[in-house]
């Protein structure tokens, strides 16, 4: 069986300009990187802005495990099915990131025959969006340790800067460091640290803003210190936001590339769906919704993160209205989550998937608190067993929820016909009614209660004292009224990554509770989680070479 690389590599490109043409784009309308990229204007919605909307539909998850659930594979597949069968589509998908592209989770560009081309370069530089936003983040910072030293005018307290620094890799070390050592020649010393580029605030406001305006009004609000009085320090003061500006003009604009099957993919921003709100850029959606009947897309791992904060964050930020989702499981991870070992995945074990079908369970349940129909997508693995298939969709059904077995890794568009008639069906016969979890005018304390409770399955939550600090302080300055994104493990429904299935005895632990101001929403810091990741005792890096003929190895 060919790798996703050889399979990608042997795939033969359409020029992106005919890419282009297939969802109405002219060559006006884009600039070209190469023969088979492209970043599509921002004016693009404004010529379309009299032709209707397609259908918003999202893909989610059971909770990850080292088994593979398949999620973004299923989204490209999903995309492609549409293509099979005639209908009009885009797909909107979120940039990878070389942190976990080198790191434990590899790259994010799908896999077997639903992949989007060209899967090295979009897992690699791309279009250099996510080097834009390192450029921009570290500008602002440096810029602020050059005001500190340059006589502090607005009398920043140096205990009290909140813009790290940033980098795109996976590197624990950098978590906690102190700057400025070697005298004052070196700048003024204090500790500070680095978050990985997809937890920058700035890749959080590009995927969030409306249009270049929008985007230097969030810049200009980004909260980056405070001074010695408790007043709150705006990168606008520090007369930054016109070269970050400059530095964010093309990656602002979404990025044109295709599928395997040659159909028409948007794949712009990246934030982490475990740190940040886990969507690619609302821009983008916005186009895909145009350029297409229907408009796939993804959010960061499953219902409890990505979808999650999809619903409360981005939809409310940008007015959007889903009409489906579909949630991708698969029996192996099922199996784990019953407790199965890794070693005995690939045995049948009807027992263990059905016990571990509580995991399923919730995720059915929180995408059902939002009110918008969904289907559930039985990725298919080789080592599968026909009767594992057939309990787990009599299980769904039993829910009274739709399953159908998916599978576009082998088969591609084609082997996602089924799955993509059921979610048409599905919008056909449910109309979505979808509203958010919590509404913003309510405490922040009642709004992260409620994702814990509802969400997450929590008895309760409990607030580290520098939480309650921050929740204090957030509420006076009257940013209170944002919505909040939870900063959790992937690897559970609740903060800690070895419990898995559903658990219900437990209580969420608030760590922090940090202000974007600029994307305008709150960080949740719960359990262990951190910012900046580390790399695996095998990093994914040592498994990737270049051959001389430029053929790339190991890349997933």
């Amino acid at each position: 069986m060919r790798s996703d690389i050889e399979i990608a590599q042997a795939t033969r490109l359409k020029p992106i300009t005919e890419v282009a043409k297939s969802i109405g784009l002219t060559e006006e309308d884009i600039d070209l990187y190469g023969k088979y990229k492209a970043k599509i204007h921002l004016d693009v919605p404004d010529r379309l802005v009299d032709s209707p909307n397609g259908r918003l539909i999202l893909v989610t998850a059971m909770t990850a495990t080292s088994a593979g659930e398949g999620k973004t594979v299923t989204s490209i597949g999903l995309a492609q099915a549409f293509g099979k069968m005639g209908k009009r589509h885009c797909l909107c998908l979120r940039e990878p990131s070389l942190g976990p592209t080198f790191g434990i989770k590899g790259g994010a560009a799908g896999g077997g025959y639903s992949q989007v081309l060209p899967m090295d370069e979009i897992n690699l530089h791309f279009t250099g969006d996510f080097h834009a936003v390192t450029t921009a983040h570290n500008l602002l910072a440096s810029i602020i340790d050059n005001h500190i030293l340059k006589g502090n005018e607005l009398e920043i307290d140096i205990g009290r800067v909140e813009w790290p620094r940033t980098i795109d890799l996976a590197d624990r070390t950098l978590r906690d460091i102190v700057i400025g050592l070697g005298g004052r020649a070196n700048g003024i010393p204090r500790q500070t640290g680095f978050v990985i580029t997809a937890a920058s605030e700035i890749m959080a406001i590009l995927a969030l803003c409306d249009n270049m305006e929008d985007l230097r009004r969030r810049l200009g609000n980004i909260t980056v210190a405070y001074t010695s009085e408790g007043r709150r320090v705006r990168a606008e003061e520090l007369k930054v936001v016109g070269s970050m500006l400059v530095l964010l003009k093309e990656a602002i604009k979404p990025n044109l590339v295709q599928t395997v099957e040659n159909t028409p993919a948007i794949v712009h921003c990246g934030p982490f769906g475990n740190i940040a709100h886990g969507c690619n850029s609302v821009i983008a959606t916005r186009m895909g919704l145009k350029l297409g009947d229907y408009c796939i897309t993804e959010a960061g791992f499953a219902s409890d993160l990505g979808a999650e904060k999809f619903f409360d964050i981005k939809c409310r930020a940008a007015g959007l209205k889903p009409d489906a989702v579909v949630i991708v499981a698969s029996v192996r991870a099922l199996k784990l989550h019953g407790g199965t070992a890794v070693a005995e995945m690939n045995t049948e074990n009807v027992e263990a998937m059905l016990k571990g079908c509580c995991n399923l369970q919730a995720h059915i349940e929180n995408i059902r608190k939002f009110k918008v129909p969904s289907v559930v997508a039985i990725n298919r693995f080789p080592r599968d067993t026909d009767n594992e298939i057939k309990a787990l969709k009599a299980f769904c059904e039993d829910l009274g929820a739709k399953a159908v077995v998916s599978e576009v890794w082998a088969c591609g568009g084609e082997g996602g016909i089924e799955m993509a008639q059921a979610v048409i069906e599905q919008m056909e016969q449910h109309s979505a009614q979808f509203e958010p979890i919590y509404p913003l005018d309510v405490p922040v304390k009642q709004k992260i209660e409620t994702v814990a409770r509802e969400i997450y399955r929590a008895e309760g939550v409990d607030y580290a004292a520098k939480a309650e600090k921050s929740i204090r302080e957030i509420t006076a300055q009257g940013l209170d009224g944002l919505p909040v994104c939870m900063a959790k493990t992937q690897l559970s429904l609740t903060d800690d990554k070895t419990r898995l299935g559903a658990p219900t005895d437990w209580r969420l632990q608030v760590q922090d509770v940090q202000i974007r101001s600029g994307s305008e929403f709150l960080v949740v810091l719960t359990g262990d989680m951190m910012l900046m990741p580390g790399l695996p005792k095998v990093p994914a890096a040592e498994k990737i070479d270049l051959f001389p003929d430029g053929k790339i190895v190991g890349l997933f």
